[in-house]
Order: C-alpha cells, then structure tokens, then sequence
C-alpha cells in the first residue's frame, strides 16, 4: 500500500471550484500539479468544461489544467441579459480576466467547439499570452464549414421568426446527439448521461434565448476570420490539431485549412463525431503528450 501525504492526493483528483470575475462567478474544474505545465481548457455547447472529465483523468499526473464555463454556461452564472452581453467578444474577455484572476500565466489552450473563437480573439488581442495551442474541431476558414453550419446559415445572416425555427433544434434531445453520436464510429461508446446532462442545463429558463444569441452572434466569428488567417500565417503558433472528421459543425476540411497555412502544425484525425474526446480521449492525452511533452 502507498502512503500519500495530503497535498500528493489533491493533485491527482479533479476539483470543482467558482471564482468571482467582475461580478460573474464562474465555475471551473482545476487537477493537477501547479508546478507543472498549464493547460486551460475551453469548450461551449453542448456540455462545457464537462466535456474534459476524461481527459482531465487521463492528464491530471502531468499537467495542471483548469477548465471553466463560460458565464451562462454549466455550473457558472446565468446573468440577465440586460446585465451581461452573451458575445463571443465578451466572453472571451471574461475568460482573459479569469485566467488573471485564476493566476494562469501563459498557458498552454485547448479550443474546443466556441472555445476557438474565444481563444483566437483572445491571441490576436494580448499577444504572447499563450504558450501553445492545442484545438479540436473548431474553425477559422470559410471551408472549414460544415453541413449543420451552412444550414445555420440563413439565422447568421437574417434572425427572423422563420429563420430561427432551422436552429432551435440544436436545443432538443436530437441536437444535443447530432454533437455527440453524428458521425461516432460505435454509438455504444457514447455514455448518454453526457447528452442527457447537457440537455438538462440547456434546457433552464432562460437558456433558449442566451444560446441563440450567442450562435446569432457567430457570424461575427466568420467576420473576423480573415483577420484570424492572417495572425495565423504571420506569427505561425506551435499547434495540435485533434480532429473528429465525421463533424457536421467543423469537418477535418478545419483542421486541413490550419495546417496549410501554419507549417509546423500536427494534425491527428479520429473516425468520430464533433465530440473526439468522447471516443478517443485517450489518445488524445498520449497526442498531448507528445506535443507538450511531460
């Protein structure tokens, strides 16, 4: 039997802490040692930092990591509308303040989903203030669209009455699996308390219209992707590309358009959904570690 002093066991579980960020408190999921490297986490819909449970598991030995929700997201605050602007702008701001707050200091990221776009706006607006990037199914390129992003399409452009009804199903039982079982090599993999959870905190009152703002407010994303090209091709950022080809958000044409245009980047592709990490967290930490190394 091992003995392990208290301070040895905290860093080998998963904590769940809050933390006030102007007025917002804000959830996060920390493990690890914080000698060791950094790793922030960011992830939107469907299911938040819940997303990295897993490989938060797999990593917690190696790295100190740190994953929040994002305001009105998880388990962090819901503020009122009229209180809080639920743009990928805003947010990302919040999650700038929060990694000051937190004490990250140019930490390495993981993107995930609409946590690219809060990381791209974050890199082009403080430069230096990550160390390396790690992205998963994400997008900065027109081509990197996917079907169930071209059918949004008409909403970005035009929130109507009309328009929103081709968007309001992403926040049914059938979206939340189009994230999580569309394109999955073996649906069996897939433990349905993660669609079901997610259902559950987007399903509270007020959610509905906090999340179609927020993908109406998207299209302020695909504005900004020249300008997120260009800070790619210019500064060429150490980066891990880990990819769910089968996507109908972000297909690998994603991860293909990245690589073009940063060199040095390492793409690794997984016969899955949107959600990689469901099927292939695994592989992903050991992708991670050799990126970052131990």
């Amino acid at each position: 039997m091992i003995n392990q002093t208290p301070n040895t066991m905290k860093k080998h579980v998963i904590n769940y802490k809050t933390v006030n960020v102007d007025g917002v408190n804000i959830f996060f999921r920390e493990a690890g040692d914080p000698s060791k490297q950094q790793i922030l986490l960011l992830n939107g819909v469907p299911n938040s930092s819940s997303a990295f449970q897993e490989l938060m598991n797999d990593l917690k030995g190696d790295y100190y990591m740190v994953a929040p929700d994002f305001p009105g997201f998880g388990n962090s605050d819901i503020p009122d509308k009229n209180n809080y602007e639920y743009t990928f702008d805003n947010i990302s701001k919040t999650v700038e303040r929060f990694m000051t707050v937190v004490g990250l200091n140019r930490p390495n990221v993981y993107a995930l989903g609409y946590g690219g776009p809060i990381t791209f706006r974050i890199a082009t607006r403080t430069p230096g203030i990550f160390n390396n990037y790690i992205l998963q199914n994400s997008n900065a390129y027109e081509e990197g669209l996917g079907p169930a992003m071209i059918q949004a399409a008409p909403y970005l452009e035009n929130r109507n009455e009309e328009t929103t009804k081709l968007v309001k199903p992403l926040l049914s039982l059938d979206g939340m699996k189009l994230f999580f079982e569309n394109g999955a090599k073996d649906v069996n993999n897939i433990n349905p308390d993660h669609y079901f959870n997610a259902l559950y905190y987007l399903s509270r009152p007020g959610q509905e219209e906090i999340q179609l703002d927020l993908l109406y407010n998207y299209g302020s994303n695909i504005a900004e992707y020249p300008n997120w090209q260009k800070w790619l091709k210019d500064t060429q950022p150490r980066m891990l590309l880990v990819w769910g080809k089968n996507d109908v958000f972000f297909p690998v044409s994603a991860a293909e358009a990245i690589k073009r245009d940063v060199l040095g980047s390492e793409l690794y592709v997984y016969d899955t959904s949107h959600l990689a990490l469901e099927e292939h967290h695994h592989e992903i930490a050991d992708n991670i570690r050799a990126f970052l190394g131990q």
